[in-house]
């Protein structure tokens, strides 16, 4: 479903259906995805990146919201609203982003996990626990941010030679 002033750039992949299965005594047997992908009012949607459809419920991106190019969006995602997510960012299924959610290039984002409104996650972090509202996190695995810099710092200071 696509709102007004949808803009999809060339090579993108929207509504297909992947990564759900259940394990079986012979192998795996793949479940059907039932879902489907919204789109909201001025959404633009970067070359090459894929969007899942949902499995039971929809993979919603909010309105003006900019996936960039090579993002992968995994099924049931709900993006709220004016979020801009960066090249080479994963997003498992089921996560949950609050509106003005900025995800800096090639981070991950753990299924089913809940960011917050205007939370910022930093370039190649790995987020694995749900980010507060208002919250800037960095680093893999994804902590505050002046956390990850006092912890640099202190490895900076115990790496300096003895004299």
């Amino acid at each position: 479903m696509l709102g007004a002033r949808v803009y999809v750039y060339p090579g993108a992949c929207i509504g297909q259906e992947w990564f759900g299965f259940a394990s079986t005594g012979s192998g795996f047997l793949s479940v059907p995805h039932l879902g489907r992908v919204v789109l909201g009012d001025d959404v633009e949607v970067g070359a090459n990146t894929t969007i899942d459809r949902g499995s039971t419920g929809d993979t919603v991106i909010g309105a003006g919201s900019c996936p960039d190019n090579l993002v992968q969006i995994g099924h049931n995602v709900q993006l709220g609203r004016c979020c801009v997510v960066v090249a080479q960012v994963g997003i498992a299924g089921s996560a949950v982003l609050g509106d003005f959610v900025q995800i800096g290039g090639q981070a991950g984002v753990a299924g089913h996990l809940r960011n917050g409104q205007g939370a910022r996650i930093g370039a190649q972090a790995g987020v694995m626990s749900d980010v507060p509202a208002g919250a800037t996190v960095v680093g893999s695995p994804a902590q505050p941010r002046r956390e990850v810099f006092r912890q640099i710092a202190a490895l900076k200071r115990m790496a300096r030679p003895q004299r």
